[in-house]
């Protein structure tokens, strides 16, 4: 069996080296200290219920990154994207030329507003860039980590590159789908976050459910406008990057997101809401981890900015995390928006996309 190193003890990250050790693969889950490392030995993979209490035999883990990708056949980095630069930095040494190379983190750098396979090219060997693959999907971490079915998507400027990492990462009850169009995968998996906070919010004011369809669908329609006027293809927000995790990430009470905006309408203060997922327990009442769509918030709405591209969502989610907006106020503006039509939005490109799209058809 070929080995995976995985970069990351993220829930996310524990979840994919359980499930891929279970099946039979070493996998090498590498801890930033080796208290770390040894701490995380003698716990179990989460406090949700599984088969097992302890890590699979398949699953090391340590605080070397020589012994982690030592031999492996692909490096999974799930890290949070705020930290991906300095953890492919730190990495890029120990990086062999045949390593498949899977981003499995949903954000843009907020500095840059690059893509985490941007990010990932611009510290590596120009040999490596073909080997660069993303991840992304309807993925809750607690459901898969208890065997439940999901899907998700790997893509790959090559369509190769994506068949191996394919068949890599697909164990059973978790199906890989491939793709080439990179710059919309990633994008998917990055922006519905920000969509995410917004349902959150619609179900924290309890606007119902006909007004949670409303963002939802309009959110899709803002995501797939910035992907194309990024070189993205239109169609690939219709799959499980685009509008696959963003039914599963606005409608989940697993949902980091989700759950951020639902505790930004009861009053709370992001730092609050934030600070106590950080202690929080996986598979517990309060989702773990970092909500990545309150830094990618930041991030495209800069990028909107500089490109002059009309994005009211994000600008109405980024006015609550970042100039304090009243909540109520800013969910009744963004309701009460002036319609045109559906498609129509300043820089918007979508009536050509999706001409061209008929025309390949």
């Amino acid at each position: 069996m070929p080995k995976i190193a995985i970069i990351g003890t993220t829930s996310w990250g524990i979840t994919l080296g359980t499930v891929l050790a279970r099946k039979g693969t070493d996998i090498s889950l590498w801890a930033r200290t080796e208290q770390e490392a040894t701490e995380l030995s003698k716990a179990s993979p989460g406090s949700v219920p599984t088969d097992t209490d302890r890590f699979p035999p398949k699953l090391s883990i340590t605080s070397s990154p020589d012994k982690a990708l030592n031999r492996a056949k692909a490096v999974i980095l799930a890290v949070p994207s705020q930290s991906m630069r300095w953890n492919i930095k730190l990495l890029a040494r120990h990086l062999g030329k045949s390593m498949l190379l899977v981003s499995a983190a949903k954000g843009l750098e907020i500095e840059t507003g690059k893509r985490m396979s941007q990010v990932i090219a611009e510290e590596i060997a120009p040999g490596l860039h073909r080997n660069i693959c993303v991840l992304s999907g309807p993925n809750l971490a607690p459901e898969i980590l208890n065997g439940l079915p999901a899907a998700a998507v790997v893509a790959a400027e090559d369509d190769k590159v994506a068949r191996q990492a394919q068949k890599l990462l697909t164990v059973p009850n978790f199906c890989i789908f491939t793709n080439t169009d990179v710059i919309g995968v990633e994008l998917g998996g990055s922006l519905k976050n920000i969509i995410a906070l917004g349902a959150g919010i619609t179900d924290g004011l309890g606007y119902g459910d006909n007004a949670k369809s409303a963002l939802i669908t309009r959110g899709l329609t803002e995501m797939t406008a910035l992907g194309v006027a990024l070189g993205a293809n239109a169609i690939t927000f219709a799959g499980l990057a685009g509008l696959g995790d963003l039914i599963a990430t606005c409608a989940s009470s697993l949902s980091r997101n989700h759950y951020v905006g639902v505790e930004l309408a009861k009053g709370r203060s992001l730092k609050e809401i934030t600070d106590s997922m950080t202690g929080a327990v996986v598979g517990g009442a309060i989702p773990t981890g970092v909500a990545e769509g309150v830094t990618t918030t930041l991030a495209v709405w800069k990028l909107a900015r500089q490109m002059g591209l009309e994005m009211p969502i994000t600008e109405t989610i980024y006015r609550v995390l970042y100039e304090g907006a009243d909540i109520r106020k800013a969910a009744a503006d963004l309701m009460g928006a002036e319609a045109a039509h559906e498609l129509a939005g300043r820089k918007w490109r979508l009536f050509s996309a999706l001409r061209k799209v008929r025309r390949r058809a």
